[in-house]
């Protein structure tokens, strides 16, 4: 008989468990997926939470999955993250050559508007903030805000005869997603790049995208920096890493020296440029922070 208790208090146990896993798993945490088309584009959008709109763009030739613990922590805060993958990564498709920043900036447009709740808060990390601020330069319509996370500015200092980022460094950036390099040269040059001392850089051995690489430096190399640098009129986070090699602190204050007060500007410990796999929850505080500013958040 004891046995038989038992049994059955396990099975209650089980049938209770359905309905409160279900539940667990509709948490802002969930992740459902759309796909978007313009034309011949088709992008893949990963969407969570409710509230106002956060649409967060990748680094060079890397896809949105990079953003997984950061979307579920502002998804948690109280707000709805899309990140559209770029063309070229999973479902997301469309012609891969001879594309320009604004091509980029035009896929995330299609993003918004179909979710039908702009204007948003779009976040730029590396490479996704030329995407960013050109779709809020493009179109003002649908952007409330502008993150850029571990973003070169694309211009130097007046009077300085550097580049926005040496050729040193842009081998540095190029070499994790070339598979000719041993494991140990990709490590070394995620080091030098992306990662902060200390920081272990194997979370981005894998993660890479060749053709997307390749399209989106092309896109950058061939835009103005013009079209996108002021990001039209709205407000700009300037979300800074410490350590930042690709964006060193030498050239931390051009946005704000050139755009005035449009920009605030917010510095993360112990991070590199690959900001996001570093420090998760300071990125997602200093983002959720802005846009509550930026939206009309009820009280």
């Amino acid at each position: 008989m004891k046995l038989i208790k038992q049994g059955l208090v396990l099975l209650l146990s089980a049938a209770l468990s359905v309905p409160l896993l279900a539940a667990a798993q509709a948490t802002p945490r969930s992740v459902d997926t759309a796909l978007v088309k313009r034309g011949d584009v088709q992008i893949e959008v990963m969407r969570q939470g409710q509230g106002p709109v956060i649409v967060m763009l990748p680094s060079l030739g890397r896809s949105g999955r990079d953003y997984d613990v950061v979307a579920a922590k502002l998804a948690a805060d109280g707000f709805r993250v899309l990140r559209p993958e770029p063309r070229g990564i999973g479902q997301s498709k469309g012609p891969m050559h001879n594309l320009t920043v604004h091509d980029f900036a035009a896929d995330v447009a299609a993003v918004v508007e179909n979710e039908k709740q702009g204007p948003v808060v779009v976040v730029g990390h590396a490479w996704g903030n030329f995407a960013a601020r050109q779709l809020a330069a493009d179109r003002p319509d649908l952007v409330r805000g502008v993150v850029l996370a571990a973003a070169s500015a694309g211009k130097v200092p007046p009077g300085s005869k550097e580049k926005p980022i040496s050729d040193d460094m842009r081998i540095a950036i190029d070499g994790p997603s070339n598979m000719k390099y041993s494991e140990e040269q990709r490590l070394e040059f995620l080091r030098k790049a992306f990662f902060a001392p200390g920081n272990d850089p194997r979370v981005w051995l894998g993660g890479w995208h060749e053709e997307t690489h390749e399209a989106e430096s092309h896109a950058r190399n061939t835009t103005p920096v013009d079209d996108y640098f002021a990001a039209g009129t709205a407000p700009i986070l300037d979300l800074q890493a410490e350590h930042d090699a690709v964006a060193p602190r030498r050239f931390s204050g051009v946005l704000k020296s050139m755009l005035g007060d449009r920009v605030s500007i917010v510095v993360i410990p112990n991070a590199g440029h690959a900001l996001a796999p570093e420090q998760p929850q300071a990125m997602a505080d200093a983002i959720a922070e802005f846009a509550r500013r930026v939206f009309p958040m009820k009280k």
